[in-house]
């Protein structure tokens, strides 16, 4: 690796003071697990990292706001914490059952929420999971801040929405009570890899009738993306052959499919029907 400087300021004004919006070698970095494979790799080469490790009140620690419904979650909080936090497997429960395939223990240890959703490369599991959760971020500058959603952070492989002097600090996570969710990991190797499909659904159902869902799908995309168009056959439907097999067409229509070596479109194409009706069949309790 070639050298660079590391910075731990202890403030948030301290890290705005080190970052360089116009310099892209200067970098924010939250657990570090997928920017120091791109270092060994020399595929990114910075000059300054500042880590943000220090940086606590907002950026860390989960808490529930029943005024809101909502879980903050700080955005240097680690897929550990998320993990083994007994509010986050009692209300999201879909969390805890995504690291169950999420690459190992070592980095669930040290990767973060925040800097996970920074990355952008669309092979991540949980951003999608978000997505379909309608979780929203708070991200933060120098001149204020501002709160999207977060399927709006990433903008394609690797390129993201947020100023180079931005900091993703927090998200907010509806717990929506009655939804029930779930993610779907296609992978064609070990099950811990990379997916060639991400699928993450969740979705209002009373009996056999789809009262409401988000679906977002990942990997074989260039970003998070939601479905529209197969959200739209099945919500006010009663869930059935006919309904799944129309909502799986819709789903290929609307996405452009990319191959890569864990497939080929066709092939992801099949995948996105098959798994989208496995889901739908699971929250409807088939």
């Amino acid at each position: 690796m070639a050298s660079f400087e590391l910075l731990e300021p202890g403030s948030l004004e301290e890290a705005f003071d080190l970052l360089d919006p116009d310099d892209p070698a200067v970098r924010p970095i939250g657990g570090g697990t997928a920017l120091m494979l791109m270092m060994k790799a020399q595929i990114y080469r910075p000059e300054r990292l500042v880590s943000l490790r220090r940086i606590n009140g907002r950026f860390s620690g989960i808490d529930f706001a029943p005024g809101r419904g909502a879980f903050r979650i700080g955005a240097m909080t680690t897929f550990a914490e998320l993990e083994h936090s007994p509010d986050i497997r009692c209300a999201l429960p879909v969390i805890p059952q995504t690291m169950l395939t999420l690459a190992n223990v070592r980095v669930r240890n040290v990767a973060t929420v925040g800097g996970n959703l920074a990355h952008a490369d669309p092979h991540l599991d949980l951003p999608p999971v978000w997505a379909a959760l309608g979780a929203r971020a708070t991200i933060v500058g120098p001149s204020g801040e501002r709160t999207v959603p977060v399927e709006e952070i990433a903008a394609g492989y690797y390129e993201t929405t947020l100023a180079n002097n931005e900091l993703l600090a927090e998200l907010e996570v509806p717990a929506r009570p009655g939804w029930r969710s779930l993610y779907v990991k296609v992978t064609t190797r070990a099950a811990h890899d990379w997916p060639a499909l991400g699928l993450a659904l969740s979705m209002s159902i009373e009996g056999r009738t789809v009262r409401d869902l988000r679906l977002f799908m990942s990997a074989a995309v260039d970003r998070p993306t939601r479905l529209s168009a197969a959200e739209g056959v099945l919500r006010g439907a009663d869930v059935g052959e006919a309904v799944i097999r129309a909502a799986g067409e819709a789903a290929v229509a609307e996405t452009e499919i990319e191959a890569d070596s864990r497939g080929s479109a066709p092939y992801k194409q099949h995948l996105l029907r098959v798994h989208l009706g496995r889901a739908v069949r699971a929250l409807a309790g088939e």
